[in-house]
């Protein structure tokens, strides 16, 4: 895989015609003037005139008898509520097609609602009383519900409403969005039929409206989360958008389309919503202006989007924006530091998949690893995942690899991890390669006389407090032939020893200074899980491993853990036939509990002894049970948390130096992103001025802090006008 410059997410193109409405991926209703069709797949399976309810109904079951069709976008699609539809399928199921398709006399009376009645609402309708009002005045008289009131006031207003004009389309809405129109479109101009005026429609001339540009933003004087905005500029300005515009223009994707939906999922998750499903949260009334879409995509839309954005990019997605960040890292006196660790994602559904050690635990668990990348400030910019949960030692020259693709084979490159790949063979294969490295030394090693520790440095804790540390340095070697590396011992102020083995020129201080900030990337975990969600499965689809698969085997793993029970066993016999006399009535008992511990420890070395400890899945009881989940769509949407949490630590790193107490940075940029706000679209720029919560000192803060990211000149992704944002504050 090659790390190549690479784009990333939009919405679908505002190309289908307004007369237009979905039910499935593949199946629509279309009105054309007093005509209704109804095409499945691109065949028209039925068509009938808008009067005609009876032809409706019978094409209504048809499609309704589709198990894969879901009975309430079926329902919008015919325009009926799910409650007539359910009417109509168990009026067809008891008493045949007859019974929807003869049309039923409707109505059990007279309408209350006599004409001179009439006259009199529409009377009070003109003066300008509301449907409340005219049903006080008429209720008492006429004995009529405020419902047939409103009923008369809906009638007299579209008799009242002029007659409309040629103008462009509204969009089709959400959830009718087919993952077919993820393609790309062409003009965004459609032709509206002339008005029918009684003359020949083929005399009329079309008349050509330019469709409104859904991703040019709208001034709102109350749009709630506008401060993800600056989530969103910052995610443009580190080119993710680019990046996935570029990926889909090669794959013939609607960028706009991936757009919306990446939009969606960066500001669910600025919402602490965790996962793509939190794209619900944003269905409010002002979702369209946020999104610049049609309407607020639904959480399906949005999955199906990315899902096929995945499919065809997610290498060179993932990889793009992992170049940038590494780029960035990059430093020029000296090596750049990379810090390298392995994270359990803990899986608990009923899949079978494979298990791995995760430390928080403390225990094996089902779930699959990811190795990552964070640069020396802690921020995350490169994930490896793997489902077989290999050891650090065997990912760390993998990894180490791809960030020299990343940043050129000249470049020196430092890699600090902990004990779990301190193994000498790793350890060598990196010197071999020219890698430098720093890592804690595996215990047992020797301990030193305090005497032994002759150098001493100061090292800074944070608050203007500073530890002071000994420190004594030599070569030690990694045996078999494998030559020697460094090996720094370091002893504490509570007189603890912690040794660190290295490679490289680095200076022991500077190399005790990295792996000691290695808590960063520990800390980077713990903010990921918590904030961003990382730990989240995402894709819950599986697939099968292939038969010839080396795996564990399963049942070589049994056959250990019944031998240790059967140790335990003996040591407990023994143990009480030390203590029992041998006329005690309990010592014979205890002579057989050892004689069955020590023949049973027989039979399993002897079954352990054929049993393999890897074995082809096809041969072990896994066969067709051991699944993995598909990694590219978490990936998409792991790509788009990292990035997203490096555009908050830039926040906090402008906004600290101006808070009282600089460690809530994040917190206090996380309640800055949901804020509502007020915005004013120009020619130029887009002024948005947001309302957050906050004290007197935070808003002093936030003040400072837009004017930093007012220099850095952010820009809405996908605005074709490339405006600038400017952001204030109301308060």
């Amino acid at each position: 895989m090659m790390l190549e410059p690479t784009p990333m997410l939009p919405q679908v193109a505002a190309t289908l015609l307004p007369d237009v409405r979905w039910f499935t991926a593949g199946g629509c209703v279309i009105e054309r003037k007093d005509v209704i069709e109804v095409a499945v797949g691109g065949i028209l399976v039925g068509s009938y005139s808008k009067d005609d309810t009876g032809a409706r109904n019978a094409v209504l079951v048809g499609l309704a008898a589709d198990p894969g069709t879901h009975l309430g976008h079926l329902a919008r699609a015919f325009e009926l509520s799910e409650e007539m539809v359910r009417v109509i399928r168990r009026r067809y199921e008891q008493d045949g097609l007859e019974a929807i398709v003869v049309a039923r006399p409707r109505g059990r009376g007279r309408s209350k609602v006599t004409p001179a009645l009439r006259r009199k609402l529409e009377a009070l309708f003109a003066a300008g009383k509301t449907v409340s009002d005219a049903h006080e005045v008429v209720a008492k008289k006429y004995d009529v519900k405020r419902a047939t009131v409103g009923v008369v006031r809906k009638e007299w207003g579209a008799k009242q409403a002029p007659t409309p004009v040629a103008s462009a389309p509204p969009l089709v809405t959400q959830p009718a969005l087919p993952l077919a129109d993820l393609t790309t479109t062409g003009s965004a101009s459609t032709t509206i039929p002339a008005a029918d005026t009684g003359r020949s429609q083929a005399a009329a001339p079309a008349v050509i409206m330019p469709m409104r540009d859904e991703r040019d933003p709208q001034s709102s004087s109350a749009m709630q989360h506008a401060g993800s905005w600056l989530l969103l500029g910052l995610l443009d300005r580190y080119g993710l958008y680019k990046l996935a515009a570029e990926i889909c223009a090669e794959h013939h994707l609607s960028s706009e389309s991936v757009r919306v939906a990446l939009d969606a999922v960066t500001i669910a998750l600025a919402m602490g919503q965790g996962c793509v499903e939190g794209v619900r949260r944003l269905a409010t009334p002002t979702a369209p202006q946020l999104l610049r879409s049609a309407s607020c995509p639904s959480a399906d839309w949005v999955r199906q989007t990315l899902h096929a954005f995945a499919d065809k990019g997610v290498d060179p997605f993932h990889l793009g924006m992992a170049r940038r960040y590494l780029e960035a890292a990059r430093v020029e006196d000296g090596p750049t530091v990379f810090y390298v660790d392995n994270h359990l994602r803990p899986y608990t559904g009923k899949e079978v998949i494979r298990r791995g050690w995760r430390m928080q635990d403390k225990r094996v668990r089902p779930g699959t690893s990811d190795f990552y990348v964070h640069d020396e400030g802690g921020r995350p910019a490169l994930r490896v995942v793997s489902p077989s949960h290999p050891s650090l030692t065997e990912k760390l020259l993998e990894v180490a690899d791809l960030l020299r693709a990343a940043l050129g084979k000249d470049e020196r490159i430092l890699l600090s991890f902990d004990r779990g790949g301190a193994f000498p063979e790793a350890l060598s294969d990196l010197r071999e390669d020219s890698y430098e490295f720093v890592t804690y030394e595996r215990r047992p090693y020797r301990l030193l006389l305090p005497s032994a520790f002759r150098r001493e440095m100061e090292l800074p804790i944070g608050d203007g407090k500073v530890e002071r540390l000994a420190f004594a340095e030599f070569r030690v070697a990694l045996g078999h032939g494998r030559g020697d590396v460094r090996r720094i011992a370091i002893r504490t102020p509570d007189e603890r020893q912690v040794n660190l083995l290295a490679i490289g020129p680095t200076p022991a201080e500077r190399l005790i200074e990295i792996q000691r900030g290695r808590w960063a990337q520990e800390n980077g975990f713990k903010h990921g899980v918590e904030r961003w969600g990382i730990n989240q499965l995402d894709a819950r689809k599986t697939e099968a491993y292939a038969p010839e698969t080396i795996v564990p085997n399963p049942a070589r793993r049994r056959l250990n853990r019944a031998l240790r029970l059967a140790c335990v066993d003996e040591g407990l016999a023994r143990r009480l036939l030390a203590r029992l006399d041998r006329d005690d009535p309990k010592h014979t008992e205890a002579e057989q509990s050892l004689a069955a511990a020590l023949a049973a420890q027989t039979e399993l070395l002897a079954r352990r002894a054929v049993t393999p400890l890897r074995a082809p899945l096809s041969q072990t009881e896994l066969a067709g049970k051991l699944v993995y989940h598909s990694a590219a769509y978490k990936t998409v949407v792991d790509t788009v948390r990292i990035a997203a949490a490096n555009a908050e630590a830039d926040l906090a790193e402008w906004l600290a130096p101006h808070l009282p107490r600089a460690t809530e940075a994040k917190k206090t940029v996380a309640n800055l992103l949901v804020a509502p706000g007020c915005v004013r679209v120009g020619s130029r720029t887009v002024q948005v001025a947001l309302a957050p919560a906050g004290t007197g000192a935070e808003h002093r803060a936030f003040a400072e802090l837009f004017r930093s990211i007012n220099a850095a000149n952010l820009r809405l992704p996908g605005d074709p006008l490339r405006r600038v944002m400017r952001f204030g504050s109301q308060i």
